[in-house]
């Protein structure tokens, strides 16, 4: 009976890798032979999935499941490729109803996409958050017309949701959480950021423009009406990524980007700062693009309701070191580094309205310029500079038909 009993566990066994590697190929099959306009359904159940698939030139092409939670990809057995989903130069791609699990690299990369929805999709590393996690949840990468709505993003060694060198972005209705960073916009133009989550992030929302990149500046970047709660988990960045100096317990960080508003957020226990606004020179690393901008310019923090438990701000960044020397348990809400572009500057030694800084109607508010640019401990907390109003920007609309 024993060897029955054996011998029908190998064939249960046998045919349930069979069935596993069965659908994997037919589903790069069909990626490959996919036609203009064709609807590729992935149906219930959770499947191992051992190598990067992989879409390109392709266009007007749905790839939907039964449910984020009911069509699972798993990668945790994969053993080729540095993605776990890619899609490259292609048109209008529907992403819907299914989640990617344990990628090696990053969960799904799109790069050079125009017209790219997320819907529905879940990108997760299971298990305690780790820097062996992938890098990435949803990347896209040199694309246009990018909708993220009704996501979930969990366990990325970097971003959850990040949207890279990009134009016309919409990131709504999605919750990031256990991320080393969230939400993060990077070297984008045209990108509103509402009615998220964030939570148990190292940051929760990042809005940077960093050097060395195609695309070398970011610009009209809304975010509003988030919930952007308790982000004060570890920094789980592999070294060296710049994400690895994000202080944990960061709600929002605006790192040498121009155009951006933050509004109508709740910014809720985040142990370090609600809202950072900071020059690159922060990272304290060389600089090498002559192109670059470094420092944030024209921003608008306005109507955000702040508010934190008494607690020390992290001891395991420089940043937050700094402030807790001075504050201890009660530290300033919102910092500016107050390190300036001294090429634009007036007279009077500050920003022009066009370049200006407005902090404005946010409760709770504890400001500090920490005047970096004149050294350690010349701290200013006069928030008098900075109490001015800028134009709103402008809505961000999509368009599929480009």
């Amino acid at each position: 009976m024993k060897l029955v009993g054996f011998a029908l566990s190998f064939l249960f066994i046998t045919s349930m890798t069979f069935a596993q590697q069965s659908f994997e190929k037919k589903l790069q099959t069909q990626l490959i032979m996919a036609e203009d306009g064709d609807i590729i359904n992935l149906p219930e159940g959770r499947y191992e999935i051992s190598k990067s698939l992989s879409l390109e030139g392709k266009s007007n092409i749905t790839i939907v499941g039964k449910g984020m939670d009911k069509t699972i990809l798993s990668f945790k057995k994969q053993i080729q490729g540095a993605e776990g989903l890619r899609i490259e130069n292609s048109n209008n791609i529907i992403l819907k109803d299914f989640s990617v699990e344990n990628a090696k690299g990053d969960a799904i990369k799109t790069i050079d996409v125009k017209g790219i929805s997320f819907v529905g999709v879940k990108t997760e590393w299971t298990g305690k958050p780790s820097k062996k996690n992938g890098a990435y949840g949803l990347y896209p990468v040199s694309c246009s017309n990018v909708l993220i709505e009704n996501c979930v993003a969990r366990g990325a060694s970097d971003a959850g949701i990040y949207v890279g060198q990009s134009r016309n972005i919409i990131v709504r209705n999605s919750k990031a959480i256990n991320n080393v960073a969230g939400i993060e916009i990077e070297n984008s133009i045209n990108a509103d950021v509402y009615n998220n989550e964030a939570i148990n992030n190292t940051g929760g929302i990042l809005i940077f423009d960093l050097p060395d990149l195609v695309q070398k500046k970011g610009g009209n970047v809304r975010v509003f009406d988030n919930k952007i709660i308790e982000n004060n988990y570890k920094n789980f960045a592999p070294k060296g990524n710049i994400v690895g100096q994000v202080p944990p317990g960061t709600g929002v960080m605006i790192l040498a980007t121009s155009d951006v508003e933050v509004f109508n957020n709740e910014i809720t226990n985040n142990r370090t700062v609600g809202v950072a606004i900071a020059s690159y020179y922060i990272a304290e690393l060389p600089i090498k693009d002559k192109e670059y901008d470094p420092y944030p310019t024209s921003i608008f923090v306005h109507d955000n309701t702040i508010e934190r438990k008494r607690r020390l701000p992290t001891l395991k960044n420089k940043l937050g070191i700094l402030i807790a020397k001075t504050y201890k348990k009660d530290p300033p809400t919102i910092i500016f580094d107050g390190i300036l572009n001294k090429e634009i500057l007036n007279k009077d030694g500050q920003y022009n309205p066009e370049h200006q800084i407005c902090i404005m109607n946010n409760t709770n508010t504890k400001f500090v310029n920490l005047n970096l640019g004149k050294g350690i401990n010349s701290f200013i907390e006069d928030i008098t500079p900075h109490q001015c109003e800028r134009t709103a920007l402008k809505e961000t609309k999509l368009s599929f038909n480009d």
